[in-house]
């Protein structure tokens, strides 16, 4: 049985442990600096619990002795922390992250490290790379990439078409933040919120625009090779508006504080809610220009016996199975792993992978499991 040390107790970090300790080929030790937030977590014969400052290096290093790996589920300014905890302890490293600068810190001390490290291993940046750069590798030459994620309510009921499923700090970072693109081939920062575009699928109305961070690595490795590259966040109409409003005209992005507050306090949190997975890639094979596309809906379910939100079952199976796919010999056993380096069919075929499947996979997997 694997030791994994996860810090973060969130609504993510539960379901982390939860999967991985029902598998009974993992004890999970779950970290985190709030004693009561740790008692609301649902006890297993494979899980124990420890009270950790997570910004302390010293009883990072201490909680990772004999360990295999630490999973990150914390905020994104513990990285560098954590990720250097890991190194000087010579375990394995994964995180969520969706910040740029945090990645490239884990990449930096991954290059002599003798464990593995691998960053935003989510649903974006995370999944959306693999299954970006599966279709990608198809083509003769390419000439666009375009790669859209919304984690949505199934039932909006406010004007912003909107209620909070995961880390109200993520949200706000990719909201504000200056966004990585590949325009006419040049590596640029674009601005949040715009390039706003509508979209249908399904019979359902959809807009999008720049949010940061969901690239993960692929500008670095598509660099040279693509004519245009782009992340844009999916949401229902009207919702990138009242956020300009809130962002720029009002200007909270110089407030972020107060505007987690303000999400906090008026956005309902809801478990009711689907992932919106859309990426289309157009290019040249065999000298015809042809478009491949990737479009899923994951929806809410009951997983182990709990409910659990389509956003924790899509981020939370994402890094079991890149964890699950390392400790199987599938990804290399030292240095640094982007997403991109990881097989989409060995993902699909991984056991935490399959949540992943298409709503049709899911009724063909239930039937053969009874």
């Amino acid at each position: 049985m694997k030791e994994i040390l996860l810090i973060g107790s969130g609504k993510i970090g539960e379901v982390i442990a939860d999967l991985l300790c029902n598998t009974g080929d993992y004890a999970v030790t779950i970290a985190d600096q709030s004693e009561s937030q740790l008692n609301r977590i649902e006890k297993h014969k494979n899980l124990s619990t420890l009270v950790l400052d997570a910004s302390s290096k010293d009883e990072l290093v201490k909680a990772m002795a004999g360990k295999f790996a630490v999973l990150s589920a914390a905020p994104f300014f513990l990285t560098k922390t954590i990720a250097g905890a890991a190194k000087d302890a010579g375990i394995h490293y994964f995180d969520l992250t969706e910040d740029v600068a945090s990645t490239d810190v884990v990449k930096e001390l991954a290059k002599d490290a003798n464990s593995t490290f691998i960053p935003q291993c989510g649903l974006a940046p995370g999944f959306i790379s693999i299954v970006a750069y599966d279709l990608a590798k198809k083509f003769d030459e390419l000439d666009t990439v375009r790669m859209r994620v919304g984690a949505l309510p199934k039932y909006p009921s406010n004007r912003l078409n909107y209620n909070l499923t995961w880390s109200t700090e993520g949200v706000i970072n990719e909201y504000c933040n200056p966004c990585d693109a590949i325009v006419e081939g040049e590596l640029q920062k674009v601005p949040a919120l715009e390039e706003l575009e509508e979209f249908s699928l399904d019979g359902i109305r959809y807009e999008a625009f720049n949010t940061s961070g969901g690239l993960g690595t692929l500008c670095e490795t598509l660099k040279d090779k693509v004519k245009y590259l782009n992340y844009r966040s999916v949401r229902y109409p009207g919702h990138r508006d009242v956020m300009k409003l809130l962002i720029e005209d009002l200007k909270l992005n110089e407030r972020r504080g107060m505007l987690k507050d303000i999400f906090e306090y008026a956005l309902p949190v809801t478990m009711q809610d689907v992932v919106l997975i859309f990426v289309t890639v157009s290019g040249k094979k065999n000298g015809m220009l042809v478009q491949e596309t990737y479009a899923n809906k994951v929806y809410s379910r009951a997983i182990n016996g709990r409910h659990r939100s389509a956003i924790q079952i899509t981020t939370a199976s994402g890094i079991c199975a890149v964890v699950d796919m390392l400790a199987k010999g599938d990804l290399p056993q030292k240095g640094f792993v982007k997403q991109e380096d990881i097989s989409l069919d060995t993902f699909l075929a991984n056991r935490f992978g399959k949540n992943y499947a298409k709503a049709e996979e899911q009724v063909v997997l239930a039937a053969a499991a009874e």
